[in-house]
């Protein structure tokens, strides 16, 4: 007995020492955001372009300029998964769900019905691009559902290429960091209010932490609402995977999308299901729902400078303009289609 807890625990402290370079690293460059944010306010009266973002900013600019750093890999991936989720989680603890919802049915109806166009928009034009049917699927998958997480999900279930899901993945990173710095800028031109701007995010920008950099950068209304639509999306993850499971002939896979969809749901989705129900519901009182708050921030802000320090912005030279086109191409149908479910439906 005494051995067996003594190699749980070496096992433990073995995986501990692996993350540390990793969260060191995150730490140091979420330290910097947050230095310069403050800065910023000081010169300027206010933050012009928020922590968060310069979290994405600076950990990329030193992802670049050194390269990759193995050692640092294990810890900058469990911040920027395992750390971030548990930010999602706790964001549902400060949810006015009435307020979300304000709009109805409507919303959760123009989720389902963006995600379905949008797929079958970016295979045709990944197709019209060039693009192989099993890369056009992964292309479309990133882009309608929620970006790398819907990529590896779809691609043991269709038998993509490493090669594939490698390219897809690649650009799809790199651009959906160009749309968190863009998106923000639009938010005046197209006069839209906090919460449509929400809603927009939400509806277009490829993966969770991406869709918090770029709507609590603006407000937060529009971070909460952009993680509510974010998460609407994440949600069609399950149905979208048994599809292609069945549409395959796969008999196991399919077996597999029949028994339970409901296993790509992620256990932070869940999480902040319950907790924003228990919110709407008063057992989280303001207090505990302001400090969840607080640590979801500082959470957020550390899985941003994860998530920069996760991408390397010559890895684009890599991916071939095939790819870059269809990427783009879903990414500015999307963007059609949101803002016209936005204006023409009202919510």
């Amino acid at each position: 007995m005494s051995i067996s807890v003594e190699l749980r625990s070496g096992v433990t402290a073995h995986r501990a020492l692996r993350l540390l370079p990793g969260i060191a690293a995150s730490v140091v460059v979420s330290l910097l955001a947050i230095a310069a944010g403050r800065l910023e306010t000081w010169v300027l009266g206010r933050a012009i372009i928020e922590p968060l973002v310069l979290a994405i900013l600076i950990g990329m600019v030193l992802r670049t300029a050194r390269g990759q750093r193995v050692r640092e890999d294990p810890g900058v991936t469990f911040v920027a998964k395992d750390l971030l989720e548990l930010a999602v989680c706790l964001l549902g603890a400060t949810m006015d769900i009435p307020r979300l919802f304000a709009s109805g049915p409507a919303l959760a109806i123009g989720i389902v019905g963006l995600v379905t166009a949008a797929l079958v928009i970016g295979f045709g034009i990944g197709r019209l691009a060039g693009l192989s049917p099993k890369l056009a699927t992964l292309v479309a998958c990133g882009n309608a559902v929620c970006g790398n997480s819907a990529i590896a999900a779809v691609a043991p279930v269709i038998g993509a290429d490493r090669e594939d899901v490698a390219a897809s993945i690649a650009l799809t990173a790199v651009l959906g960091v160009g749309l968190v710095l863009a998106l923000p800028l639009l938010a005046h031109p197209l006069r839209l209010s906090d919460y449509q701007y929400g809603e927009l995010a939400g509806l277009t920008v490829y993966a969770v932490p991406q869709v918090l950099a770029a709507a609590f950068a603006v407000s937060p209304l529009s971070g909460q609402v952009a993680t509510a639509v974010k998460l609407g999306r994440v949600l069609m993850l399950g149905p979208v995977v048994a599809f292609f499971a069945l549409r395959n002939g796969d008999a196991s896979a399919a077996a597999k999308g029949k028994q339970s969809p409901l296993r790509y749901v992620p256990w932070f989705v869940i999480g902040f299901v319950v907790l924003a129900t228990l919110r709407s519901v008063r057992l989280v009182p303001d207090d505990e729902a302001a400090i969840a708050r607080a640590v979801a921030g500082w959470l957020t802000i550390a899985a941003m400078a994860a998530l920069g320090l996760g991408v390397d912005v010559r890895s684009v030279r890599r991916v071939g303009a095939r790819v870059a086109i269809a990427v783009g191409g879903c990414l500015a149908a999307i963007m059609v289609l949101a803002i016209g479910l936005i204006r023409l439906a009202g919510i």
